[in-house]
């Protein structure tokens, strides 16, 4: 009887652990509808719907934090000829570049990554590392274009927005399942995890990556650099990869693959063309 009554009772908190599991897509859809409902915003250019849970001022306020760290904790280069092209190139395309109230910076670090990153109000950092695949100006443009891109996009909120989804439905889904659910929710959890990190996270990250790609072409264009260097450069960032090993699947990375970003840089390129003739021609 009691052997009976074991199984019974463990029954039971089965029946009970699925009939909440089975109740939490439609609790956690109605959630996550609500919150964007209410958080949706268009981004500027491409027109493209974004999540933004975060305001303009504490997105700022955070980049500004984390670049002052970077300085603090990176070697800084302080003379020289590229530090000065660094900065005539960043002057250049922010002064094309709609974000409001932006202490646009542009710092150069001692690094042989070949590296360059954006931070909300109006942060750049490049790596030296860089600098030998640019080669030149406008090879320097395309990248700065780009990283620039980012902050005009607000995708720097964009990121944290869908964090703080993904967090959300995740706190969600473990109040569900409740303790009943033993060694199973452990690896619901891990589960979820895996699912929206390779299902939500890295395609919202790559589609980022190639709107920053078109966006930085425009804006290249618009503070006097050919676009068309922009194809030159990713070629040589291309062929720089492979030599290294050659680039890991598209669906476990952060980035599109080199061969994807070209191809879409290449039907953009008219666009880009048309906004550099038109510069020229003021």
């Amino acid at each position: 009887m009691k052997h009976i009554s074991a199984m019974t009772a463990m029954r039971d908190r089965t029946n009970s652990w699925r009939s909440k599991l089975r109740q939490l897509p439609s609790l956690l859809l109605g959630l996550i509808l609500s919150v964007a409902l209410f958080s949706c915003a268009t981004a500027p250019e491409t027109g493209r719907q974004q999540l933004l849970l975060v305001s303009p001022s504490d997105e700022a306020r955070l980049g500004v934090q984390t670049f002052q760290q970077l300085k603090e904790q990176q070697k800084v280069v302080t003379r020289g000829q590229d530090l000065a092209m660094l900065q005539r190139v960043g002057e250049r395309i922010s002064q094309v570049a709609p974000v409001p109230n932006a202490r646009w910076e542009f710092v150069l670090f001692e690094d042989e990554a070949p590296n360059a990153f954006a931070l909300p109000g109006g942060k750049v950092g490049v790596n030296t590392g860089i600098l030998p695949i640019t080669q030149d100006e406008a090879g320097l443009a395309t990248v700065i274009g780009h990283e620039i891109a980012h902050v005009v996009a607000r995708h720097g909120a964009e990121r944290m927005s869908h964090r703080l989804l993904v967090e959300l439905g995740g706190a969600g889904l473990s109040a569900a399942l409740g303790a009943e659910a033993g060694a199973n929710r452990n690896l619901i959890m891990q589960a979820y995890g895996v699912g929206t990190q390779l299902g939500v996270m890295l395609p919202y990250s790559r589609t980022q990556e190639l709107v920053a790609d078109q966006l930085g072409l425009l804006f290249m264009a618009r503070a006097g650099y050919d676009p068309r260097a922009a194809a030159a450069f990713w070629n040589r960032f291309a062929t720089y990869n492979a030599r290294r090993g050659g680039p890991m699947l598209e669906f476990l990375s952060t980035h599109p693959l080199d061969q994807r970003r070209i191809a879409e840089l290449e039907r953009s390129m008219p666009q880009a063309v048309a906004e550099h003739e038109r510069t020229r021609a003021r």
